[in-house]
């Protein structure tokens, strides 16, 4: 609750607890002071006197009790029928004394506990104040209770009016407060989900941390495996032909291309230093740094390979063109190493929203779903080909059967 709903609270506890005495105070200076001439007699001014002092003394009655703060109950309609018949007393002395019957219209429904009930006290309070608007009582004329008739029921039709349109208001305030109830409630529920929020977001971050420090190990690894580790491989490959060959000619050519591997492995690895993006890209671009990588392969392994582009060449972002030119290292790689290819066939394919790359064989294949998650000579092979594609939210197939080649299918997005 807000410091101006306890504000407004406070002011109405203070109505509630002083309208009757303001009431009957104004009754009683304007029966004194404005109209004394209405109570002639000594009689009627002792009786006026008494029954004011017998008002004052109930209302204190009913503050000191306590009961103006508990749940309506038959005391409390006594309290209010006693009051009345003091009002209509009043009232009957001195018409200026409907002042006090106007209090029942104030707290009939914190008095009487029945709801059926409730439209007999409003009705009992009108009574006395449509005889003081008629002049007084008693009446000593007809034409005064054809007033009082009609004063009676404009009063009541008012008050019909007047409660419709307090109770649909008093149906508003509950139902404000209930929205505001739910919506402090659902306020409560929103912060303690910003804190678990927040909490799980700077969980999060350490996590990320972590997981991005572990891929960029993984990528390292598999920047390793496919420069410096493949240009091993081709220089041992190499240096055996040289160690079974007698033609000093030939062996002097094979020395060669072990130089150039080594050269080319050098600039791999300084590349991989700065950036882990593949050196061809560097100078020549996607294609020609493909083209290169399959002429370069099938020299060094006798392999017949052939390069074929599909669809008009656009500028790839480079990650993407990094991603293709490691995959078609690597799916060589494992032809030369494992296939025992005739020949090779590499595919470049722009398309709507993807570019996809297809590397074909006609070696020995193999069965996909007997091979083992991962190799135990340290490589990354297929494994490392679908982590790269996946990384810029592409996908990698691999088909194969024994006996009738490999195919190594790469989808990544155009960007």
């Amino acid at each position: 609750m807000t410091q101006a709903d306890r504000e407004l609270e406070r002011r109405q506890e203070t109505m509630r607890r002083w309208r009757p005495y303001a009431l009957l105070g104004a009754g009683t200076l304007l029966a004194a002071t404005v109209a004394p001439e209405l109570t002639p007699t000594a009689a009627g001014r002792v009786t006026a006197l008494a029954l004011v002092a017998a008002a004052a003394l109930l209302q204190l009655w009913w503050e000191r009790t306590g009961r103006a703060d508990r749940d309506p109950d038959m005391i409390s309609t006594g309290y209010y029928a006693v009051r009345w018949a003091l009002s209509f007393a009043l009232t009957w002395v001195n018409p200026f004394f409907a002042f006090y019957a106007a209090a029942g219209y104030f707290d009939v429904n914190d008095l009487i506990p029945a709801k059926r009930w409730r439209w007999l006290g409003p009705f009992a309070c009108s009574i006395p104040l449509a005889a003081s608007q008629a002049g007084g009582m008693p009446f000593h004329e007809a034409e005064q209770w054809t007033m009082f008739a009609g004063l009676l029921l404009v009063n009541n039709v008012l008050l019909t009016i007047v409660g419709y349109f307090t109770e649909h208001e008093e149906v508003r305030s509950r139902a404000r407060a209930a929205t505001i109830a739910e919506l402090e409630r659902t306020n409560t529920a929103l912060q303690q989900a910003l804190d678990e929020n927040a909490a799980l977001q700077a969980q999060l971050l350490v996590q990320a941390r972590e997981a991005g420090i572990a891929d960029e190990r993984r990528r390292l690894a598999a920047e390793i495996h496919d420069t410096i580790a493949q240009g091993l491989t081709g220089i041992i490959a190499q240096l055996r032909v040289v160690a079974g060959q007698p033609d000093p000619a030939a062996a002097h050519e094979h020395l060669d291309r072990a130089s150039d591997l080594a050269r080319h492995s050098l600039s791999e690895a300084r590349r991989s230093v700065q950036n882990l993006a593949p050196m061809g890209l560097a100078n020549d671009g996607l294609l020609p740094a493909l083209r290169k990588t399959i002429t370069r392969w099938a020299e060094q392994y006798g392999t017949r390979a052939e390069f074929t582009l599909t669809g008009k060449a656009q500028q790839l972002h480079g990650e993407v063109s990094a991603t293709l030119l490691r995959i078609t290292q690597e799916a060589l790689s494992n032809a030369a190493k494992h296939a025992a290819a005739s020949r090779v066939g590499v595919t470049l394919s722009f398309m709507d929203g993807e570019v996809a790359l297809d590397i074909r064989d006609d070696g020995r294949g193999f069965d996909p779903r007997a091979l083992p998650e991962r190799s135990g000579t340290g490589g990354f092979g297929l494994d490392g080909m679908r982590a790269r594609a996946e990384r810029i939210a592409g996908s990698l197939t691999v088909e194969s059967q024994p006996g009738y080649g490999t195919a190594v299918s790469s989808r990544l997005p155009l960007v």
